[in-house]
């Protein structure tokens, strides 16, 4: 079976949570489940807040996950979208996958206007960052990421 890029739903959300879990771990952070269920599934599925997630699915279990959300710039005076997370279990990698989530997130962004895609990963994260160069992302100070 093919792996499915797809909005998170409602049934999605202690997956995402363990993933987000998976991804605290993977950047040497601390990361804490608690009040995480419902604090994450009112932000994601309730609140019209602008914050979208999307997964990926291989027979109902979940693969990675990405959040992001569209913000204004002043220095630019225009939208932007800030990818706030981008998460692929290991056994996931080196696939293609991340490159089409980013490719969905890419088509979005374009869609909501915006002029360009922001996000910032650690500076060890070095399979990250040779990732988002390869796909054409340009690294700024900060190692916060642009792609246009």
């Amino acid at each position: 079976m093919r792996m499915l890029i797809r909005e998170a739903v409602e049934r999605d959300i202690d997956q995402i949570i363990e993933l987000c879990q998976l991804h605290a771990e993977y950047e040497k952070s601390s990361y804490s489940k608690v009040e995480k269920q419902e604090k994450l599934f009112s932000s994601l599925f309730k609140e019209k807040n602008g914050i979208k997630c999307v997964v990926i699915e291989e027979e109902r279990q979940l693969h990675g996950y990405a959040t992001f959300i569209k913000q204004f710039s002043t220095w630019d005076a225009d939208w932007y979208l800030y990818l706030d997370c981008l998460f692929l279990r290991e056994e996931t990698r080196g696939k293609g996958i991340g490159k089409e989530m980013m490719s969905l997130i890419k088509a979005y962004a374009k869609k909501e206007g915006c002029i360009n895609i922001q996000w910032q990963t650690p500076d060890f994260n070095q399979d990250a960052i040779r990732f988002y160069k390869k796909i054409g992302a340009e690294s700024k100070k900060k190692e916060r990421f642009f792609w246009d």
